[in-house]
This record gives C-alpha cells, structure tokens and sequence, in this order.
C-alpha cells in the first residue's frame, strides 16, 4: 500500500477531474429543468444516474490504486469517459431547454441531437488518445466497416436522415396534428428513426420517419400566417318544402349569435347547399375549430344549436320517404299529444302578469299562436338594437339582460327565470316596435314561447280595451323598477305609473294602427 492515504488520495481524485466545479453546475442544472423543464424530468434523470454512477466509479478507482491493483487506471479511464458523456448530456439539456428559449431561440430537437451526439465522439476521441490508441489506424480501417453496415442498416439510415430532414425544415412541429392514411394524431416527440404521435382515442402511435418522407400527410389547422384553426363539416338534411335560403339564414344566425367554447368567430360559421337529392336538400354548417383536441365534442354542440334554432323557426330535418298515410290511431294520438302541447302553453300564460286581464278564450286564442322557442345555455336571444316585433314567454331555464354603453362595455340589469316566476321580455317590441333596448342571453338552457305581432293583434282588434289593460300592466312594472332604484315616495310612483300609462297607451295604439278615441 502506498504512503499517502486513502482520503487524501480519493480527494486529489476528486480536484484533478474538476468535479469540485461539475458537482454544483450539474445540481443548478437539475433544479432549473425541474422548475423550467419538468416534462424533462425523465431524460434528466437518466443522465443525473449516469453521472453518479461516475463518481461511484471515481471512488473505486481510487480505492483499487491505494490497494495498488493494475486495475485502477482502466477504471479510472471508463469512469472519466462515463463523467465526461453524462456531462455533454446535461449540459445539451441546459442549452438548447433552458438558455436558448429564455432568449427566444428555439432550434430544432435534431439539432440538439447532432451537437450532443457530436461531443460524445470528441469525447470518446479525446480519451482514447488520452490512453494511447491510433486515431489514424481506426480512420482507415472504419471505412470498410462504415460501408458494410451502411448495406445492412439501410432502413434505420432512411429514418436517420428522414429524421434529420424532418426538423431542420421544420415541417413537423411538436404539438401539430397530422393525417397520415386513417391516422390522426398529435405530433409529442419527433425522434431519430420515428415520430411519435398520439390519437384522441388515447393511443400512442409511432410512425418510422421514412414513411413520412414517401408519403404524403396532412399537417391539419396550419396556415401561413393565420392562427391554428381547422374548418369543420356538420352534415344535415332538410326536405324540399323549406326555401334552402331560409335554412342557410337561420343555421348562420343561430351559429354566429352562440357563444360556443373553441369556435373561432373570424372566419364567422357559414352554411352551404350542398346537394338537391331525390327527396331532400342536403346542407353543411362550416365553422373553424381553434383546438384540434376537441372535434366531436364541439361537432356536437354544433348539432345542438342547429337543432335549437330549427325548433324555434318551424323547420323540419328531413324524415324517410316511406310512411304510411292513413291511420285513424295516429290521429288520434296527434290530437292528444296537441291538447297536452295546449295545456302547457295555457299554464305558462296564466303565470304572466301581461295577460292576467284575457278571458279563458283569448288565452286560448295566444296558446295557438305561440311558437316554441328554445335556447341552449350562452346563445343570445335578442340582441340589443335590433328589431323584432315579438316577445318570449320563459317556461323554463334563466336569462340575463345585458346592456352595452357606447363605449363597449357591458352592464348586467338583472336575470329573468322561468317555471313559477312568469318571467317574459321584449314585450316593447311586439306592443310598440321599438328597437331592443338592450340583449338578452340565456345562462341556463331555456324553454322558450315567441308570441308575434300578428298573433297578439288578432286578439287586440277583437277586444280594443285589451291595449289599455296591457298598458297599466306595463306601466306599473316599469314605475315599480324606477321607484325601487331611485326611492321614489309613493305619491311619485303614481304619477309616474300616470304619466308612463298614457304615453305606453298611445304608442300600442299607433303600433296597430287603431284609431284614438
């Protein structure tokens, strides 16, 4: 055994290889991918083992040349070369992950592929120079070698280089999603021989690099220059009776009113005549999805405000051809099944405050007359400044009235519920014409009847003082709302009850063109 002692001889070890410097470098490194990186956590991880196990190594070494063994320099030299790759690896990670993002550089991961794979071979020549061998002699004899597994790996080679070409033209990026044949996937790792990819059905698919290079993909919601959005198709079929330009109308109108998660509202969602069959017209509703992860989900909230907008408006999806037309059963259960319909439209009228005045037939006569209307949760059922002379009835759900300042901001004043609360809006615009005078939208989804003007005037003309009734009706709501914000006496809610009576009055009577008398 040597005189110097194991301490002191592991300690110049450990100064002569610089680990004294590499130690803290690697553990700032390790706690700044995990704060910055932890996606990386694994691959760090890998090269943290590699580089303890080198200081494990460093150790044995200098144990087997304090015991004197022929061994130690051998170990000493594989130890170093372990060191010095684990090394390049931390710091390739510190490089291209950390330092050159935090200054907006982000180059291709093959790049940073070569540059390590680069310093493993000058390493690997440093160290085998450093022990002796003829740098010359392997270059000469490698190129027979270099050729024969050229021959036999010439697949891996093809993804190699597929590969390599793939990201230094950037046409594949992390997080795209592609369509290769069937395959629809988003990219999560472009590596050396493949590139992996991973479905919306939780599937995991590695496609070899070499296929991508052969074969055409499609990189799907990249344009140059325009935000990541991909157009949809919503497929739907309508019979010959309904006029295609009202369906085109009312899809548009309902799409573009709704406010529905991963939209986009620039291009705004159209509606096209795609096919006259032989017993229906066949339609698309096209709109731009902004998160690929998404598409059948948003799809189906597509259909929904499709189908919503159809109930409101009267038209139909397109039914089979073949029916029977005669059956007595059937008619019979048409009937009940409108005297059910009846019935629920006579108990919503009979809880709105407007129509307390109407006998049992005129309620009757409205209840035909309504149209049902329903609204899905965040779709705008009036939109303030338009007009529209017709007013809602809430049988079910909640909505919000929402007014907008000149200068674009909007101001809630108050929500409407349905059920037992006999909530209505927009009963200026059926009794005066007057534009909307602020939007409302639904907060829940919301069952709906829409009363229209020519509905309500048929009554009216039947029945004159009916505009007099509804206009004591409306004045009184409207001076209770001003009264309660500005804390009015009540000597002052009446005469503005008086005075809101007499304008209301007159202006109902020269909607309808009914002479004063």
């Amino acid at each position: 055994m040597p005189d110097q002692t194991l301490g002191s001889l592991l300690l110049g070890y450990y100064v002569g290889t610089g680990a004294h410097y590499q130690v803290p470098f690697v553990l700032l490194v390790w706690l700044t991918l995990l704060r910055r990186r932890p996606v990386d956590r694994e691959g760090l991880a890998g090269s943290l083992a590699l580089y303890a196990l080198s200081l494990v190594g460093l150790v044995a070494s200098g144990v087997l040349l304090w015991l004197g063994l022929d061994a130690a320099r051998p170990a000493r030299e594989f130890t170093l070369l372990l060191m010095g790759l684990a090394l390049i690896r931390i710091g390739g990670l510190f490089l291209f992950r950390v330092l050159l993002p935090t200054l907006r550089l982000v180059p291709p991961r093959i790049l940073e592929d070569l540059a390590v794979f680069a310093g493993y071979v000058v390493w690997g020549m440093v160290r085998m120079t450093q022990v002796g061998v003829d740098l010359g002699s392997i270059v000469t004899t490698s190129a027979v070698i270099t050729a024969i597994l050229a021959f036999a790996l010439q697949d891996t080679l093809g993804n190699i280089l597929g590969g390599t070409t793939l990201q230094l033209e950037n046409s594949i990026r992390l997080g795209d999603w592609i369509k290769v044949g069937d395959t629809v996937g988003r990219v999560v790792d472009i590596r050396w021989r493949s590139t992996v990819i991973e479905t919306r059905n939780w599937e995991t698919i590695v496609i070899p690099n070499s296929v991508l290079m052969k074969a055409q993909f499609a990189i799907l919601g990249r344009r140059l220059g325009e935000p990541l959005q991909w157009r949809r198709w919503v497929w739907f079929s309508v019979d010959f009776s309904v006029a295609p330009q009202r369906v085109v109308q009312t899809v548009e109108d309902a799409l573009r009113r709704a406010h529905i998660a991963h939209v986009a509202a620039t291009p705004p969602p159209n509606c096209v005549v795609m096919d006259i069959g032989d017993s229906t017209v066949r339609y698309a509703a096209r709109y731009w999805l902004t998160d690929l992860a998404v598409d059948d989900p948003t799809d189906s909230e597509v259909r929904e405000h499709i189908f919503a907008a159809f109930r409101r408006t009267g038209i139909h999806f397109a039914f089979p051809t073949q029916f029977l037309h005669v059956q007595k059963e059937g008619e019979k259960h048409a009937a009940r099944v409108h005297r059910k319909d009846l019935e629920q439209r006579m108990a919503v009228l009979k809880r709105i405050e407007l129509f307390s005045s109407f006998t049992e037939p005129e309620c009757r006569k409205i209840a035909e007359r309504l149209i049902y209307a329903p609204f899905l949760a965040g779709e705008t059922i009036t939109r303030q400044g338009d007009v529209a002379h017709w007013l809602y009835l809430i049988a079910s759900g909640e909505v919000e009235v929402r007014f907008e300042t000149e200068d674009g901001q909007r101001r809630s004043l108050g929500k409407i519920q349905g059920g037992g609360s006999g909530g209505f809006f927009g009963e200026m615009g059926m009794l005066t014409g007057e534009p909307r005078t602020a939007s409302v939208i639904a907060l829940t989804d919301a069952e709906c009847y829409r009363l229209d003007k020519d509905g309500f005037e048929q009554i009216l003309r039947a029945r004159p003082g009916i505009a007099e009734d509804v206009s004591a009706v409306m004045s009184q709501r409207r001076a209770d709302l001003i009264a309660t914000q500005q804390e009015l006496s009540d000597e002052a809610r009446q005469r503005l009850v008086d005075a809101s009576h007499s304008d209301l009055l007159g202006r109902i009577r020269h909607f309808f063109g009914m002479q004063m008398h």
